[in-house]
């Protein structure tokens, strides 16, 4: 990494008092304790419609995950409006909310891919959220509906003293045309993006390296000879001063997931935004490798 870059500490911010007191329960006060994140998601029935849950049919119910966050010391939960005011209640205090308040069903084609609004920022102050969470579509052609909405949204947060999480996500035709929305160049661009947005958390996907697809990208990107972990540090650092939480994506094998857990704490990711991997296995297993990543987390 640049000599100039440094992993942000919440310490070192200039944030108003709300923003800051909020990111100290959520980086402190559960999970590892240290200033490292693991967030239990559960936003893929809107985004991907109801098939994740057949692997693990009690995942269905959204009790399964607000238990798994409770019992498996999650820093947070993040799902949307309709679950965190039917399930928050018998967990309010026990396990914090970052709300989603944006969401899209996969039906329609990513090719112009948007994310409309679902709840807003007072919603999340009312149900006592420690954070919002927005979608952002960098590249889709309607990006600039897209960042008009979040610079709504983040002027709400600067109000209510709310920490903003942006899901950094490339999408759209041009997106495809130069790599994909996996490729080190479009990752990367969604992570400095997203801070230059206002974001006080970004969640960006692992880029992938491949060589066929990223001689489609802009130069420098399509002729650079980097290592996933390479290209990683570089996202990571485009992020500049907000926090990196790194998404789990599809469920992988128990030892790739562990892998993924210490190369991005290793290229300075601040921590992990894991679902599927997590809620796809029995209550038991879910619960043991909650806490192989909690004891990597300490120890970073």
């Amino acid at each position: 990494m640049s000599s100039l870059y440094q992993r942000p500490e919440l310490s070192q911010l200039d944030l108003p008092l709300g923003k800051r007191v909020r990111l100290h329960r959520l980086l402190y006060q559960r999970g590892p304790g240290n200033g490292r994140m693991m967030v239990l998601p559960i936003d893929q029935g809107v985004e991907h419609g109801t098939y994740n849950f057949f692997a693990n049919p009690d995942s269905k119910y959204p009790r399964y995950q607000f238990e798994l966050a409770l019992r498996g010391n999650y820093n947070a939960i993040a799902c949307h409006y309709g679950f965190a005011s039917k399930y928050l209640r018998d967990y309010a205090g026990q396990v914090p909310l970052i709300l989603k308040i944006n969401g899209r069903s996969s039906i329609p084609s990513d090719d112009e891919a948007f994310s409309s609004l679902i709840s807003t920022v007072e919603d999340a102050a009312r149900l006592g959220a420690d954070a919002v969470g927005y979608t952002l579509y960098v590249g889709s052609p309607r990006q600039d509906e897209d960042i008009a909405q979040l610079c709504e949204v983040r002027q709400e947060c600067e109000t209510l003293g709310m920490p903003l999480v942006v899901w950094a996500y490339p999408r759209g035709t041009a997106v495809n045309a130069k790599g994909g929305r996996d490729s080190f160049y479009a990752v990367d661009y969604a992570a400095r993006l997203s801070e230059e947005c206002g974001a006080d958390i970004v969640k960006v996907n692992f880029p992938k390296i491949d060589p066929a697809k990223d001689v489609l990208a802009p130069a420098p990107f399509n002729s650079l000879k980097v290592s996933e972990e390479e290209a990683l540090r570089q996202v990571i650092e485009s992020a500049g001063r907000s926090f990196v939480l790194l998404s789990g994506g599809s469920k992988v094998s128990d030892d790739d997931l562990l892998a993924k857990v210490r190369l991005g704490l290793r290229c300075g990711a601040t921590g992990l935004i894991f679902g599927r991997n997590m809620w796809l296995r029995p209550m038991d297993e879910a619960l043991a490798m909650s806490e192989k990543v909690r004891q990597i987390l300490l120890e970073a």
